[in-house]
């Protein structure tokens, strides 16, 4: 009889619990506004709701899940917590019925094509912790409702084409940890209510038009652990106070204008792995206490205005990987021991110093570019290339030969070729690395630079199978030279006069696939012709008319001192990880340059032109005796008998 009684309580007790299950369901309204939100992205495929998207143990729910949908169900009514759609090339507009889900802690909308303004709703979903909407096509200003969301600890809505400032209301996320708005498309000067967002630890916003002064209050981020802000209209100097961002990893700030900096800042930031103060107008020596961060993997601090010499302190970096001292003014020689143990690339090219070699330079696996230095190059592959552009840091000659050449083509980053009209490019597809240098009988090529945090590994060669479009020659464009930072190409010994030089380029690396968030990369970066910028903020795929597209820019310029420098330059610009991280940095197809003719050697020219004035003024001479014969033929004819000249005023010269 106890037996029987035990199994009809826990029959009941069964019953009990299937009837609560059964109870447990989510909220209506959440249902319809998800199953309204699939069908407006087309998600039917990927995530079909039949049964309510709460049950225990759904397939939708596991943290690999792509759709995901998560709840919680802790009271008596389901909620919908979670919406991950990432990466899934959704197209469209955000819907309203996204602002139903009202419980959502997690939003993950990122590397869509999502299009349109960010709705003023985003503002309803105040217990939101977690919004990504970066790499989108989303249009329009930043809404102010944003601020709203008071619980965020992370915002991402970078690589879009926003418009306008950012909203000061920004400043009311005061638990914010991470905020990403990177190639977003913002301008105008950064809000001073940011100040408020003491608790960030990781702020990237490089590539954006911001203008004014870089702001002091970012010095007051003692949490701070990652900072990018590269490719902006910013000024400097960088603040004093930026010393006391003593977490710091990594320091990424470039492209600074107006007022000079200097490195003082620096001394107590022992924990930086990687420091990038590229382009922004540091002048002065570089502190000794940089060689004691004995965490630094990545320092470039090239092109500014540093003086003295390399610290010695160099010598003692233990995990340095990467150094990039190039264009300042550095002087003196390289400390023999600076080619540390972990050190893979060192470029001081474009600096007046001096001296040999460093020990271990021939190490395996080390590439090193000290072109443009006096540095003496005995021992090196091509000990005669290094030392052949020095002149160009003052205004001597480059060569000691008569120059004899008028014109040199390159196919960048492949094989040599000859083109449909007959021009014969040379061969570029020696491998260089993070500071490379290379000189062929006409011409030379220096790189540096460093793909950072790319896991591919280093790419500084592009290559397509694909058939290119708007020209007769698609293989040569079917490779090209990359560069991270910094690619320059030298026409060497070419006879003084003007050229026309035609850049060959056509986007193979990056798609314009409406349909994916693979083809919303903008490559964008700057072009010198003899130290003259002829092209800012140059997007290939943009005056192209799309990807793989073959397009050309020509330009007229003088050579006087028989080098020819070509210069291509990323300053910060464009996006980063679109379709791949380290997608990014100048790209080039093909060079000809070519003298204009009768624009031939100087010497020639003014000899040419002796000629000229002489034949003219025997011409001129001659004309004048001609035209004297003649008037005085007229004169004897009208002076018959009975007239008389008479002169009346001396003769005009």
């Amino acid at each position: 009889m106890g037996l029987l009684n035990l199994s009809f309580s826990l029959l009941l007790l069964l019953s009990a619990l299937q009837l609560v299950s059964a109870q447990l369901a989510t909220d209506p309204n959440e249902v319809s506004a998800l199953n309204k939100i699939i069908d407006h992205w087309d998600l039917g495929n990927q995530l079909s709701l039949t049964i309510d998207p709460c049950i225990p143990n759904a397939t939708w729910a596991s943290n690999t899940a792509n759709p995901r949908v998560l709840c919680d169900c802790a009271g008596s009514t389901c909620h919908i917590t979670h919406l991950k759609i990432y990466a899934l090339d959704i197209l469209g507009e955000i819907p309203r019925e996204l602002f139903e889900l009202k419980e959502l802690i997690d939003l993950n909308l990122g590397q869509n094509v999502l299009s349109g303004p960010i709705p003023a709703e985003i503002g309803q979903l105040s217990k939101l912790q977690y919004l990504s909407l970066g790499i989108n096509n989303l249009t329009g200003p930043v809404p102010p409702e944003i601020g709203n969301l008071s619980k965020l600890l992370s915002l991402s809505f970078g690589s879009n084409q926003f418009s306008g400032p950012l909203p000061m209301e920004l400043g009311k996320l005061t638990t914010l940890q991470e905020l990403y708005l990177d190639s977003s498309g913002v301008t105008g000067p950064i809000p001073q209510e940011l100040a408020n967002l003491k608790s960030l630890k990781t702020l990237w916003a490089s590539d954006n038009l911001f203008t004014g002064k870089l702001p002091e209050f970012l010095g007051i981020f003692a949490e701070l652990k990652d900072l990018r802000l590269e490719g902006t209209l910013l000024e400097g100097p960088i603040p004093s106070n930026f010393g006391a961002l003593v977490k710091l990893d990594i320091l990424r700030v470039g492209d600074l204008g107006e007022e000079d900096s200097s490195l003082g800042f620096l001394e107590n930031l022992t924990s930086l792995s990687t420091l990038s103060l590229r382009n922004c107008r540091v002048s002065g020596k570089i502190p000794e206490q940089i060689g004691n961060f004995a965490k630094l993997q990545y320092l470039d601090l090239s092109f500014n205005k540093l003086t003295g010499q390399i610290p010695n302190s160099f010598q003692k970096f233990t995990v340095l990987q990467f150094l990039y001292l190039g264009d300042n003014n550095l002087s003196g020689e390289l400390p023999a021991n600076i080619i540390t143990p972990k050190l893979i690339a060192l470029d001081v090219s474009f600096n007046p110093m001096s001296g040999n070699l460093p020990l271990n330079f021939a190490r395996t696996g080390f590439s090193m570019n000290v072109l443009g230095t006096s540095i003496n190059g005995n021992g090196l592959p091509d000990r005669g290339g290094f030392g052949l552009l020095n002149c160009l840091q003052g205004d001597a000659k480059c060569t000691n030969q008569l120059p004899s050449l008028s014109s040199f083509s390159i196919k960048c980053g492949g094989t040599g070729q000859t083109s449909a009209s007959g021009i014969e490019y040379d061969d570029d597809s020696e491998t260089l690395g993070a500071a490379s240098f290379y000189k062929s009988s006409r011409w030379a090529v220096s790189s540096t630079g460093n793909f950072v945090f790319n896991s591919n590994g280093p790419r500084y060669i592009a290559s397509t199978d694909s058939q290119i479009t708007e020209t007769l020659e698609s293989e040569l464009y079917k490779t090209a030279r990359l560069s991270p930072s910094s690619l320059r190409y030298f026409g060497l010994d070419l006879m003084n006069g003007k050229y026309i030089v035609q850049l060959h380029f056509a986007e193979i690396a990056m798609e314009d696939d409406t349909s994916s968030w693979k083809g919303l990369g903008r490559r964008i970066f700057d072009v010198y012709i003899q130290g003259e910028r002829v092209l800012q903020d140059f997007n290939i795929q943009k005056e192209a008319g799309g990807s793989k597209r073959a397009l050309i820019k020509t330009f007229e310029t003088n050579v006087s001192n028989t080098v020819m420098n070509i210069h291509f330059m990323w300053a910060g610009k464009g996006t980063c990880c679109i379709p791949l991280q380290g997608t990014y940095g100048p790209l080039v197809s093909a060079i000809n340059v070519r003298q204009v003719p009768g624009a031939g050697n100087s010497a020639n020219r003014g000899r040419k032109q002796v000629g000229r004035i002489v034949g003219i003024s025997l011409g001129c001479a001659a004309a004048v005796m001609i035209v004297s014969s003649v008037f005085y033929l007229w004169w004897i004819k009208d002076d018959a008998p009975g007239h008389m000249r008479v002169q009346t005023d001396i003769p005009k010269k």
